[in-house]
């Protein structure tokens, strides 16, 4: 854009108006989740069948309707579908451990897997099986990074990554397991901030 000259010759720089705010979405779904990714399993996956499910919530306790979640897991043997790991445990080639959901109207995501086996921390420490979590949702400019553990596991006393979190916040890392209609499900809401707000971790 130029600008006009004044009476002294000199050129007026000319003032722009302030873009509007925009915030992240909502376009998740049209142009992210066209292709279902919440189904990790095959026939010939190995290890045991579980759904993840649960609601992504707003402060207000409101569901988020067009958020996005990603998980990654290693295999039902506790390795990783990575070139980085190399270690001598089955490499299942059914099942990649990577997933993506959109939520619903009611701000239910879910997943079709297998539960993760145990993975090393460091030092010959274990950690307890868990899915990593990565959260997109409207409004917030960066992703957030969580975990998800298992309600049933005694590993998760010893897990090394859960015993930083205060006692009294690790619950909202840990999904209740339940039996519905045959099937074993993990359920956790996932509450994005104000009271019950589930913990991110800086990574």
């Amino acid at each position: 854009m130029s600008g006009s000259s004044t009476a002294s010759g000199a050129r007026e720089v000319p003032t722009l108006g302030v873009t509007p705010t925009q915030t992240v979405g909502p376009f998740f779904a049209p142009a992210l989740l066209r292709d279902p990714l919440n189904t990790l399993t095959t026939d010939g996956t190995e290890g045991e069948r579980i759904r993840v499910e649960g609601r992504v919530l707003d402060g207000a306790g409101a569901p988020v309707p067009d958020a996005m979640i990603e998980i990654w897991q290693a295999n039902a043997h506790g390795r990783f579908n990575h070139p980085r790991d190399t270690r001598e445990l089955p490499l299942d080639p059914e099942f990649t451990g990577w997933g993506r959901s959109g939520t619903d109207d009611t701000g239910l995501y879910w997943f079709e897997t297998v539960k993760p086996g145990p993975v090393p921390f460091d030092g010959g420490t274990m950690q307890a099986p868990h899915l990593s979590v990565t959260i997109h949702a409207r409004g917030m400019l960066n992703h957030a990074q969580t975990r998800l553990y298992f309600g049933d596991e005694d590993a998760n006393a010893a897990d090394p990554i859960l015993a930083l979190v205060p006692s009294e916040r690790r619950q909202t890392l840990i999904a209740a397991r339940s039996e519905e209609g045959g099937r074993t499900v993990y359920r956790l809401d996932i509450i994005l901030q104000g009271p019950g707000e589930i913990v991110y971790f800086n990574i």
